[in-house]
């Protein structure tokens, strides 16, 4: 009767230790958004009138899910139609328009690829590079590197507000 009671007791006292919490695997957000179990399919299966494969029509629609980054963006928490047709949302239109008010180039990795294999080419003459495959990339731009702690004292020295940074030691 005692070891009952003993037994009894230490199972009463390991119950009352639970902090009362739902096991992991019924762990679900709480916080109202996107929840990666609840992904359906948009529509359902069905069979094509013949096997033969569709051409491939490049940035035409998907007949399963005919608008993707409209759904990425409704599942994210964003307004679709907040998107212009470029991709850009329209609340970093003006943004774009100031950043882009001198022209921009397409093609702009490959010229700075191409310039900067040029320029590459040109410091593997003057010996920065050797032919030991010892890549000394940082040594032949450290002229255009910044100092960090030296463009913080500018602008602060010009009444910029800065954030705070670590110390430069």
């Amino acid at each position: 009767m005692r070891k009952a009671i003993l037994a009894f007791i230490a199972a009463a006292t390991l119950a009352a230790c639970s902090s009362g919490e739902r096991p992991l695997h019924d762990m679900r957000s709480t916080t109202g958004g996107p929840d990666e179990f609840s992904v359906l399919p948009v529509a359902p299966l069905q069979m094509p009138e013949t096997m033969a494969l569709p051409t491939p029509t490049p940035g035409g629609a998907n007949l399963t899910d005919p608008t993707p980054k409209a759904n990425a963006i409704v599942a994210l928490g964003g307004n679709p139609a907040a998107v212009n047709a470029g991709g850009i949302p329209s609340v970093d239109a003006a943004l774009v328009a100031r950043a882009s008010r001198n022209g921009t180039q397409a093609d702009i990795r490959a010229v700075l690829a191409a310039e900067d294999a040029q320029f590459r080419q040109g410091k593997k003459r003057l010996g920065l590079f050797s032919i030991l495959r010892n890549d000394r990339y940082f040594k032949a731009y450290a002229r255009f590197a910044l100092d960090a702690y030296a463009e913080l004292a500018r602008f602060r020295s010009l009444g910029v507000a800065t954030p705070t940074a670590p110390p430069s030691n």
